[in-house]
Order: C-alpha cells, then structure tokens, then sequence
C-alpha cells in the first residue's frame, strides 16, 4: 500500500462536520474511479504531550489516505490536475476548507 498523510488546518469559518462531509464526498468520488482505496478518521493533534516531537508542523488535523501503490497515487493527481467536472468541483469543496496544508507519503515495505 501507498499512503498520504495530510496536514492541515481549518479554515476558521468551517466546521470539522462541514470539511468531513466534502472529505466524505470526495474520498467516495475517488473511489468510484479507482483512485483511492480508503482513508482514516480525522484526528486532532494533541501537540501538549511529551510524546510529540514534531516542532517543523503547528498544523491541528491529520488524516491517511490509502491507495494500493504509488501508481494509483500518481492517477489520482493526474485527474486532479485535468480539473474534470464534477471531480474539480468536489475537490474544491475539500481544498477551500483548509489551509496550512502538507502531504507526506510513504510505501509499505
């Protein structure tokens, strides 16, 4: 498996139910074209516990994006990038949500 883990913020004008809900659209958009396989729950960082080191990220929301290798990863942001319709517009309604964004993706081994 392929993985992208995202870290973002919220825009402070939309709720984690708002973003969930076009996160939720999207992920099942990608799905349908066999361009994601799955994705975690959202979760909120804790950055106040001894047991998190990271001091280059101030970002609040993580979550995992799976994809069954780097190949579909890859098709996933070439579809992207052609701004298709309805794709474009879902995405959209997931990107403007957010702000402070980074990915970080890794293979299993």
């Amino acid at each position: 498996m392929f993985h992208m883990l995202s870290c973002f913020d919220l825009k402070p004008e939309f709720s984690l139910e708002e973003f969930e809900k076009s996160l939720d659209s999207y992920t099942a958009h990608m799905h349908e074209l066999d361009l994601v396989e799955s994705r975690g729950p959202i979760g909120l960082r804790h950055s106040d516990t001894i047991m998190d080191t990271d001091n280059e990220r101030t970002q609040n929301y993580f979550m995992l994006m799976h994809f069954q290798d780097r190949a579909q990863s890859d098709k996933a942001v070439d579809y992207i990038k052609t701004h298709q319709e309805p794709g474009a517009s879902i995405h959209k309604q997931v990107y403007s949500k957010v702000q402070n964004l980074i990915f970080i993706c890794w293979q299993d081994t």
